[in-house]
């Protein structure tokens, strides 16, 4: 169904301010209206004023609620003001470009509340929206995509790759607390061998908000691993997320081998005010949730013990960790290839030390004296919440790491074989401000973000792949 929902000035007037913020609304449903999960889902919200009706918003139906015994209500998340009211009565209006059944369809739709039309009326309503309003089509596009992910074909490497590479983008934006809806709008790319991100769908913003912020100050910093996007041995492919509060999340996706030869995804996260980094290695597990160990691990484990050298001893307060592990292993399964968007890989997070032990005890010992990683043989282990929460508030990671040795670190990584999915995040925040911002739950609190993929500067002639 593709529904339509229709407020006075006044009520549209009350809810906008906190749509901006919140991105998210819930509206009663007629009862008796048919809420079968088809269709687009997608919603259309117009202002009935004078001289006539508007769409004024988009969005998409998130879940349906169940109210009471027989009423229902949609959660619409998220949703985009339009860059310009949509006329839909007057001459040149919508309405009027549409054969009179569809027509007919869509006014029984805007007759009350809310309503919804089938998918042949909607084809005419797209054909007639792009036709007379062209720039819908990014936000059309950007949400049809978050309703419907691609589906990963979780035996082919390319769609592997990107199925972890996902997980890590969704991981930076619940460790940084940025909108996960700004990484997952998503279409293939054409090159098997290609970063996740060049696949992406970027999120609609207003071109007003986008210059005034601009104006602010925001989009004004250079990008850290820019030149990385000049470099002839790698593809490496950047987006951008800024809030109106001043933190920046630089997220980087840098591959440099085929993937039919790459030999995993790593996420690393850089929070540049504490000079820390975190590290979690991909590892899928197998259809009967175990992963049996080989000397490909064994020798991938000795690599990231040595990331330990890197890191000081703490000598302030915030610089404490809970241990000195600063590398994870991710132990993950997909319960399918089309897992919506913004929901992260289920697995077991388990710190290298803590692998190191698990490896010598007999709880992981196989019938026939391999050793098996599984949910039954591990007793304990981080969940994606946790392991959040831990790298929100700074108990995990590196001491004294500079951002030289990120990037070295981060691009050996990426030509050895990894897929490299990285967050740089910069702010003026200090570590009390940072933890008390990780324990705010409230949307309405929450700064405006600005979502977006810059171009790439123009890189000197005399760069070379080791530079």
């Amino acid at each position: 169904m593709t529904y339509i929902v229709t407020l006075t000035a006044n009520q549209m007037a009350e809810n906008e301010d906190d749509w901006l913020l919140t991105q998210r609304f819930t509206k009663g449903l007629p009862t008796g209206l048919d809420t079968s999960d088809t269709g687009t889902r997608l919603v259309f919200l117009v202002c009935d004023i004078e001289p006539g009706r508007f769409i004024t918003w988009v969005g998409s139906v998130q879940r349906f609620n169940t109210v009471g015994p027989v009423d229902r209500s949609i959660t619409i998340e998220p949703m985009r003001r339009c860059p310009r009211p949509v006329p839909l009565d007057d001459p040149g209006g919508i309405l009027a470009s549409l054969s009179s059944t569809h027509r007919a369809h869509v006014e029984r739709a805007l007759s009350g509340s809310a309503g919804h039309c089938g998918m042949t009326t909607w084809q005419a309503l797209q054909e007639a929206l792009l036709r007379s309003h062209p720039e819908l089509a990014r936000y059309i596009e950007w949400l049809l995509a978050n309703l419907s992910p691609v589906v990963f074909d979780v035996e082919d490497p390319a769609d592997q790759s990107w199925q972890e590479q996902r997980d890590a983008a969704q991981s930076l934006t619940r460790v940084t607390d940025f909108p996960h809806s700004a990484l997952s709008a998503w279409g293939r790319p054409a090159s098997r061998d290609a970063p996740y991100l060049s696949g992406l769908i970027p999120e609609p913003v207003e071109n007003s908000l986008i210059d005034h912020d601009v104006r602010a100050g925001l989009g004004s910093e250079t990008l850290v691993f820019d030149s990385w996007r000049g470099l002839s041995d790698v593809r490496c492919d950047i987006h951008v997320l800024e809030d109106s509060d001043g933190r920046r999340l630089e997220v980087v996706n840098v591959n440099a081998t085929p993937v039919e030869s790459r030999l995993g995804t790593d996420m690393i996260y850089y929070h540049h005010p504490t000079h820390s980094f975190v590290l979690v290695q991909y590892k899928r597990l197998s259809p009967n949730k175990e992963y049996r160990v080989n000397k490909q691990l064994l020798d991938q484990m000795d690599r990231l013990e040595r990331v330990a050298e890197l890191s000081s001893q703490p000598a302030r307060s915030h610089e404490w960790r809970l241990s000195q592990d600063s590398c994870f292993l991710k132990f993950a399964h997909w319960r399918d290839g089309a897992a919506p968007t913004t929901e992260l890989a289920r697995g077991m997070y388990i710190p290298l030390s803590y692998a190191r032990v698990l490896l010598d005890d007999d709880c992981t010992l196989g019938k026939k004296g391999g050793r098996i990683f599984s949910y039954e043989r591990v007793g304990r282990y981080l969940v994606s919440s946790e392991f959040a929460e831990l790298v929100k508030h700074g108990l995990v990671g590196t001491v004294g790491t500079s951002v030289e040795q990120l990037r070295d670190f981060g691009l050996k990584r990426a030509r050895e074989g990894y897929s490299v999915m990285l967050g740089f995040e910069t702010s003026e925040e200090t570590p009390r401000a940072r933890s008390i911002r990780a324990r705010t739950r409230s949307a309405k609190k929450r700064p405006k973000v600005n979502s977006y993929s810059p171009p790439a500067s123009p890189q000197p002639s005399s760069d070379a792949p080791g530079s």
